[in-house]
């Protein structure tokens, strides 16, 4: 465990970290922390959304996190690790162990998978792909075959696509009867008989049309994909031009191979960001961002110190250049 010092800062981390969250909230969690009471603990991080979860363990120390993950372990929610920053998923990968890692990543849509498992060390990834069902380990392997930070890497495997000569009905029961559909979708891609998608419809429109209706009467010709080398950052310029909540993703045949959703795309959009905002900060990618402060200064000595320098030698060439602007 953290010492008094750990707690104190840690209470006034999160408080200022966690919008989701209100200060009452995390005060409670931080004092049943600090008196290890066990039961309120587990009850308060029940009633938490998976992405406040993860960043209430991003924003603790390390010896804290430490003690919660050990409380949690039985229950630690996929979604929850999938919203993990690298260094805390590392953190939790070694406290879990292969196994656990593996039962996770099982659960997760494979776009999150992918994310989880490439974020590991090159040894800890292997094992879980080992540790894998086949099916799961040769989706995220080839999600992985993909260059990083494309769309092949940012797709979710999961794709609705259904035959293009289908009528409402069909498709419904489809959705009905299917179990390997994504947990999340906003649209349906009508595919040719080489699997090529030729049009989407929205599910608003199939909920509100007659079963006998015919989904090409529905569907939205002028539809964009996605190669799947596509930069994620051109995916992301698609989707704001376009207006885009979900697009298809095609290999080089033209087949569709995966979709890409608004979601995905909100994390490339805030990962480009913190990454501008890092270089600017001097950050560099192998930093870890809740290190203490101490340690997060020392690793970035060198460019505090020739930015110093530099502002040093600004403000005295301002006071030389005084001098003669006087004379």
């Amino acid at each position: 465990m953290g010492t008094k010092e750990n707690y104190d800062q840690t209470s006034n981390k999160n408080t200022k970290a966690i919008n989701g969250l209100s200060p009452e909230v995390l005060s409670l969690f931080n004092e049943a922390m600090h008196a290890e009471r066990v039961e309120e603990v587990r009850k308060l991080t029940g009633t938490l959304h998976h992405s406040d979860l993860a960043d209430l363990l991003e924003g603790m120390a390390v010896e804290r996190r430490e003690w919660l993950i050990e409380l949690l372990r039985e229950d630690l929610n996929p979604n929850m690790i999938a919203e993990l920053d690298e260094s805390v998923l590392g953190q939790l990968a070694d406290q879990i162990g292969i196994q656990g890692m593996a039962e996770a990543v099982a659960e997760m849509d494979t776009d999150d998978a992918v994310d989880v498992v490439e974020e590991l060390a090159i040894k800890d990834q292997l094992e879980i792909l080992d540790a894998l069902p086949h099916d799961d380990r040769l989706l995220i392997e080839e999600g992985l075959s993909y260059p990083e930070d494309s769309a092949g890497r940012l797709m979710q495997r999961e794709a609705v696509g259904v035959p293009s000569h289908w009528n409402v009905g069909q498709a419904i029961d489809l959705l009905r009867k299917e179990r390997d559909l994504p947990r999340d979708f906003f649209d349906i891609f009508l595919v040719d008989s080489t699997d090529v998608p030729v049009g989407s419809i929205p599910l608003s429109r199939i909920m509100r049309a007659h079963r006998h209706v015919a989904l090409n009467a529905l569907m939205v010709v002028e539809m964009k994909t996605v190669p799947v080398e596509m930069d994620q950052e051109d995916v992301a310029f698609l989707f704001r031009q376009r207006d885009l909540v979900s697009a298809p993703v095609v290999d080089n045949s033209a087949k569709l191979v995966g979709v890409i959703t608004i979601d995905d795309v909100v994390d490339v959009i805030h990962e480009e960001n913190e990454e501008d905002i890092m270089r600017l900060a001097g950050v560099g990618e192998d930093d870890d961002l809740y290190d203490a402060v101490i340690s997060t200064t020392r690793s970035r000595f060198s460019w505090l110190l020739i930015h110093l320098i530099a502002a040093i030698a600004a403000i005295a060439a301002a006071y030389v250049i005084s001098l003669f602007t006087e004379t």
